[in-house]
């Protein structure tokens, strides 16, 4: 199993492209000569990112919360001549804090995005690769895929159902000849803290820096991980071995731990 090579009217689209590590595989696999059709609501800075890129691109405004906006995205690639041959499940939100305290349209939005996305675009455009038999499948799934999370339950249950999902996908397409990886990052500054209103010292306190890697660095591992077959990329050793630990431990010992060290739970 090995990445599809690049060719005419073939494509990668990567969701959530418009920045972070979504716009870092973007140019990871632009470098590798992959036509790129970036999807994200913003299309300012897709059509930025575009401009950057040294090979062909194509931009696609599509909000991945809405499933019209989903719906619609194969026919809008075949209306630019493309096939997709590796799709990127990149797009992610999060929400931080107590259940109790939640907005449920945040955290019904966190469960489109990260879960529902992901099965609708995985079930719209892998029938093609399997007729064609060639594809590649990279989910961005977390390190909190490998344990409940307290001060963040929705987000980490929604990865935790990204990485199953992936391990069946692969399972079920290894006869097609179709690679599914999922990429496990550990805490990576993409803007997420501000995004949950939570400071990056606070954040810094729970998260120590020796775990913190750059996106272009988390996304060449991904990429390289996708190329290579894997199944699972963590990058990082030390987030490895905060994966191990966090699925190892027993939850009775873990999640008082967690729950203690989120800074969305602790006491103002």
């Amino acid at each position: 199993m090995v990445l599809p090579p690049p060719g005419p009217h073939r494509a990668a689209l990567i969701t959530g492209a418009s920045s972070g590590i979504g716009a870092e595989i973007a140019r990871q696999l632009s470098r590798r000569g992959h036509h790129v059709v970036l999807v994200a609501r913003r299309t300012e800075q897709l059509a930025e990112l575009a401009e950057q890129l040294n090979g062909p691109s194509s931009v696609v405004g599509a909000d991945l919360s809405n499933p019209a906006d989903r719906a619609a995205l194969p026919d809008r690639v075949s209306a630019l001549g493309l096939e997709i041959d590796i799709l990127v499940n990149n797009a992610g939100v999060a929400t931080a804090g107590p259940v109790a305290a939640a907005d449920p349209a945040a955290e019904v939005t966190v469960v489109e995005v990260d879960v529902a996305a992901v099965v609708d675009l995985c079930t719209r455009f892998v029938a093609g690769m399997v007729a064609r038999r060639r594809g590649a499948v990279l989910n961005v799934a977390s390190v909190g895929a490998y344990g409940p999370l307290p001060g963040q339950a929705v987000y980490g249950a929604a990865k935790a159902f990204v990485l199953s999902y992936t391990w069946a996908l692969r399972e079920e397409l290894k006869p097609s000849g179709i690679t599914v990886t999922a990429v496990c990052p550990g805490p990576v500054d993409t803007g997420f803290a501000d995004a949950l209103g939570l400071s990056m010292a606070e954040v810094g306190a729970a998260l120590p820096k020796p775990l913190w890697l750059p996106a272009d660095a988390v996304a060449k591992i991904a990429v390289d991980g996708l190329a290579a077959g894997k199944p699972v990329v963590v990058p990082g050793r030390l987030n490895r071995a905060a994966a191990v630990a966090n699925y190892l431990t027993p939850r009775r010992l873990l999640l008082p731990v967690l729950a203690r060290s989120h800074p969305s739970l602790k006491k103002k």
